[in-house]
């Protein structure tokens, strides 16, 4: 498709060059705008008093707890049961709004399906709601764990929970708060039975007068009043349901000069598949009519946003898929939600209906080439790979290669502050994280996909920090040892297990990080790296030493030191010195500890490191200490204290004087103790504060 926005009258007009370039994050205009002669789509309620009656009235009914008189354990699920495309979900919506006042902790929303029909699983569910409530996300945790914290959150608070598209029970049930001031909507095809005590709303179609209000909204009220009974007879084709009646809308939205009864000729000229249900024939009826009246560019822009994940498309997708200019996937996305085909969901956004999403997905199938649809995904792909990697560019410093090179790309693909990129990542983060996960799963484009994960976590990690980000790294980690396993790249499977390894340390899964570093030294032997089996013996000690198996431990780092001593890598062999003295004084093993602390001070202090020279002697001073020669212990101490001089090291030094006049003290010297007391404080400008404000020296692990 050209650089050309569409028409929905089936002609296609040049579009003007936009007044403002054209950034993501940023609309070329103002406010957007819409297909000429369309009306916008309205976001109004119609009808369904009598649905909303029945469940303010099963919030009051009383349970089979109360009956049997216990007080109620978890939270009253309000049920509403409906085919995709009846209205059930706006149904849901239109109660919370009305009870929203009662529940002041506000309302938490969940989508339990993903627009291809998939469940969601329980954990990514759990982390979102998490997510909303702010409570952190451990990484890697599993679904019970994540399940328990939301229950736990919920626990105090008086909160709305709405959970819509349930696949099963299944989905809902591990949500469910263990708190009766909580209330769960949930929205499903059938009931959900597994849970007691909920009876299901079903929704069907409209009543006519609700049905005809909604066409109104589209038609405005002439062409309803010259011919009601045509009006009805369209309702009655629609089978009440909203879904179709918003398509018919928007068709005859677009044509002024057509009437209701031109409509429904067409309407019923259409036939019906006979191996479709028949609760399903009206949307599909109303479907085609609004398909089959877009110009083909159009009609193809709307069969690749099947493609989009998680049916989220904005102007920047679609140009990707289409292969045509942002500006015209702009105008186009604007016209399919004039016509009802999309929702809006913010200024750039735009939602598929789950409805429609089967739909377009049939006619992807059948009208398009295999090789164009990967060749569509693969434009995604790399688009989404460029905006990733201007995303973490536009956070590094003014006139470094990452600004420079960015400076370079084309503007649509720039964004003009790193505000606007973190905006762009927040809000983009869930289609951002479904690319990946459907990248992976795609098998062909392996590629891209490592391309992908990699941009994403670099992104994640320049806006939000390695910390925060954990839970979504984690997740990117197991893809790309998915992607890695399939493909047989050892070095990649190393680097995915010693960083998911990592994550499982900080989150205290130990055994579990230890099993993880094992393989990833399997792996990296595989890959003949020296770096990754090196790192990964030296993971392993560390696990080892945080299990409190200080023979194990010293044993793993001794193995990494001999690789670092034959590589000559000699800030490597400086640190692990260190850590086997850390090992060897925790068991006991004085001699052994004294010497490897020697070691590391010799070694930093030939790295040009009087920092790590003032520690190292300090922990050595520790040593002796605890070995029972305090003299040895007071000298290196002041050797410790000139090096941190030497190293301007302000804290360093007055912890480094406190150990001093601790040492003092313990020789019977309180004078000079008090003197090396009153240096510390001085040295933090701190003198007549609490004592404590230094930092203990320690070595690497908390332990003492």
């Amino acid at each position: 498709m050209t650089d050309q926005a569409v028409d929905f009258d089936g002609a296609e007009r040049p579009r003007k060059a936009a007044s403002t370039p054209e950034e993501p994050g940023r609309p070329d205009r103002p406010g957007g705008g819409r297909a000429a002669g369309l009306r916008p789509s309205r976001r109004q309620f119609f009808g369904r008093q009598r649905e909303l009656k029945a469940l303010r009235a099963d919030i009051q009914r009383a349970g089979l707890d109360t009956i049997a008189g216990r007080k109620a354990p978890r939270a009253r699920v309000l049920l509403i049961a409906g085919r995709p495309g009846s209205g059930r979900s706006s149904l849901a919506e239109e109660l919370v709004r009305e009870l929203v006042p009662g529940y002041p902790d506000g309302v938490l929303r969940a989508r339990l399906t993903d627009p291809g029909g998939a469940r969601v699983p329980t954990g990514r569910t759990a982390r979102e709601l998490l997510g909303a409530l702010g409570v952190p996300v451990p990484a890697g945790a599993d679904d019970d764990e994540l399940t328990g914290l939301v229950r736990d959150a919920l626990a105090g608070r008086r909160a709305l929970l709405l959970l819509d598209d349930a696949v099963d029970a299944g989905q809902v049930d591990p949500l469910l708060p263990d708190n009766p001031a909580c209330l769960v909507v949930a929205v499903a095809q059938g009931p959900l039975t597994g849970i007691p005590d909920v009876r299901p709303c079903t929704v069907g179609g409209l009543d006519a007068k609700s049905a005809i209000e909604l066409l109104d909204g589209f038609t405005g009220s002439v062409r309803i009043t010259v011919d009601p009974q045509a009006a009805e007879t369209l309702t009655e084709l629609c089978g009440g349901q909203p879904a179709a009646l918003v398509l018919v809308g928007g068709w005859l939205a677009a044509r002024p000069m057509s009437s209701v009864a031109d409509l429904t000729k067409r309407l019923r000229a259409l036939p019906d598949d006979p191996e479709s249900p028949a609760a399903g024939r009206p949307l599909a009826r109303a479907f085609r009519l609004a398909y089959e009246a877009l110009p083909a560019p159009a009609a193809r822009i709307l069969r690749l946003l099947a493609l989009a994940p998680v049916g989220i498309a904005d102007a920047q997708t679609a140009s990707a898929l289409a292969g045509c200019s942002v500006s015209a996937a702009r105008s186009t996305l604007e016209g399919f939600a004039a016509l009802g085909l999309v929702r809006q969901v913010d200024a750039e956004q735009y939602e598929l209906p789950g409805c429609l999403v089967p739909l377009v997905r049939a006619l992807l199938e059948s009208e398009d080439r295999p090789a164009e649809v990967q060749l569509a995904r693969a434009r995604m792909l790399e688009r989404t790979v460029r905006l990733l990697q201007s995303c973490r560019a536009v956070t590094e410093p003014e006139g470094s290669p990452a600004r420079k090179k960015l400076a370079g790309t084309p503007r649509a693909l720039r964004f003009p502050t790193p505000g606007a990129a973190a905006d762009w990542l927040r809000t983009r983060q869930p289609a951002l994280l479904a690319s990946a996960r459907l990248a992976v799963a795609d098998g062909e484009l392996d590629t891209l996909a490592r391309r992908l994960m990699a941009a994403l976590v670099r992104a994640l990690t320049a806006h939000l920090g390695a910390e925060a980000a954990a839970p979504e790294l984690y997740g990117l980690h197991q893809l790309v040892l998915d992607v890695a396993e399939r493909r047989g790249l050892h070095r990649e499977r190393a680097a995915a297990l010693l960083n998911l390894a990592d994550l499982d340390a900080g989150t205290g899964r130990t055994e579990d990080a230890l099993a993880r570093y094992r393989a990833a030294l399997d792996a990296g032997r595989a890959a003949n790296d020296p770096y990754a089996t090196g790192r990964a013996m030296e993971s392993v000690g560390g696990a080892y030493q945080e299990l409190g198996d200080w023979q194990r431990a010293g044993d793993w780092y001794g193995r990494a030191l001999s690789q670092r001593l034959a590589r000559d890598e000699r800030a490597d062999q400086a640190r692990l010195y260190g850590r086997l003295g850390a090992v060897h004084t925790y068991a006991g093993r004085y001699g052994e500890a004294l010497r490897n602390w020697r070691a590391a001070a010799a070694g930093y202090r030939r790295l040009g490191d009087p920092a790590g020279h003032a520690r190292a002697l300090s922990e050595a001073a520790r040593v002796q200490e605890y070995a029972g020669r305090p003299q040895e212990s007071l000298r290196t101490c002041e050797e410790a204290v000139e090096w941190a001089r030497q190293a301007q090291d302000v804290r360093l030094q007055a912890a480094l004087q406190l150990r001093l006049a601790d040492t003092l003290d313990r020789l019977g010297d309180p004078a000079a103790a008090r003197l090396h007391r009153a240096a510390a404080d001085r040295l933090l400008g701190t003198e007549g504060s609490p004592r404590g404000t230094a930092c203990e020296i320690r070595s690497a692990s908390a332990k003492d």
